[in-house]
């Protein structure tokens, strides 16, 4: 089981300790004897091993929202995650998350933690990651949507953007704008304008440091940004 170690590849740096650090320690004690987990001293900035962390236990809470756990969730995660991790990192990662579902998750002392740990841009593709996760059987639970409206908050990203992902999941007449963060009386060129902004906020690049499977996952955000673009133009007969 000392893949464990090698699934946070990266290693841990602040994800080691504090309330994360709390809840890992349960996981590995409970499924290894010794693993290979790598932790860094210092600030070094958001590593492959905190963001994936972050990610196990924040899907752990959103799956328990509405106060069961059904196979059907569980199934639905690992298919989510071989889309994005692979089919072996999928296989240790439900694994982790079957260990994690069994814990209390004090949701705002970890949102806390990873608030102030995290940078911005991974922080958003976090949220992309519960979003889709909730949405994997095409129904968000009420629960569901408004913990996830809760993490978004206590993680600091501000409601523009909050709503610019969450629209990507939940379609309603104002949709793509609000993925561009515009509202419908905008101007052509403000609409232009705010697609080459969103383009550089929700850029693959931006969360390359975590590797290419989570960089994979982060351009269906950027798709979505493509995608309200050209539906708008659509509408309006934009040149």
């Amino acid at each position: 089981m000392a893949k464990y170690g090698k699934w946070l590849t990266g290693g841990l740096g602040w994800a080691f300790f504090g309330p994360v650090g709390g809840i890992l320690g349960f996981v590995l004690g409970s499924l290894i004897d010794s693993a290979e987990i790598h932790t860094s001293s210092g600030n070094i900035g958001t590593t492959r091993g905190d963001f994936a962390a972050s990610l196990v236990i924040l899907i752990s809470a959103v799956m328990k929202a509405d106060g069961k756990v059904v196979k059907a969730e569980l199934d639905y995660v690992k298919t989510y995650f071989v889309q994005v991790f692979g089919e072996q990192k999928a296989k240790e990662a439900i694994l982790l998350l079957r260990e994690i579902l069994k814990k209390d998750i004090p949701i705002h002392e970890v949102t806390y933690q990873i608030k102030n740990h995290l940078d911005y841009s991974s922080k958003l593709q976090l949220l992309h990651f519960l979003y889709g996760v909730a949405n994997a059987d095409e129904h968000i639970d009420i629960k569901e949507l408004h913990l996830i409206e809760q993490i978004a908050y206590q993680l600091g990203v501000n409601t523009k953007d909050s709503d610019s992902i969450k629209s990507m999941f939940i379609a309603n007449t104002d949709s793509s704008y609000k993925i561009l963060e515009i509202e419908r009386f905008a101007t052509d060129d403000e609409v232009k304008k705010a697609y080459r902004k969103m383009a550089i906020k929700y850029h693959p690049d931006k969360v390359s440091y975590l590797g290419e499977d989570v960089q994979k996952a982060a351009n269906e955000k950027f798709q979505k940004v493509n995608e309200a673009f050209e539906k708008i133009k659509k509408e309006r007969a934009m040149i």
